[in-house]
């Protein structure tokens, strides 16, 4: 597989990680695709603070933080139109509110071309 041509209107991304070493990573593996801006937020309430201070063009959820999950969140990006794709380590197995079945989505170990892909999916009207 190949790295998806990402939209050139997605400068800016936030990643909701709990664990910072993969926030990293994703944070590294955005900058190799061209993004320029990342923030990390290892919380929902430190996201949320995020979302009110600044703008972003797309968040990467990942969906189990801890004891529980991003769902909410992403309903509040939802409300204010913002692109947003999950993150999982646990594959198909993780049942999704009927709002975000339809969100795109991709499993841990994520790369460049999984990562590319999830951006360019959120560009499609």
């Amino acid at each position: 597989m190949a790295l998806t041509e990402i939209p050139v209107s997605i400068k800016r991304v936030l990643v909701l990680e709990d664990n910072l070493i993969i926030a990293m990573e994703a944070e590294d593996i955005l900058r190799s695709l061209g993004i320029e801006h990342v923030e990390i937020a290892c919380s929902v309430a430190e996201a949320e603070f995020l979302i009110e201070q600044q703008s972003f063009d797309f968040a990467l959820l990942d969906v189990n933080l801890g004891s529980h999950t991003s769902f909410d969140f992403a309903g509040i990006l939802i409300e204010r139109g913002m692109a947003f794709g999950f993150v999982s380590g646990y594959g198909d197995d993780l049942i999704f509110p009927v709002p975000l079945r339809e969100i795109s989505r991709i499993t841990k170990p994520f790369d460049e071309i999984s990562i590319s892909g999830l951006l360019a999916a959120a560009g499609r009207p």
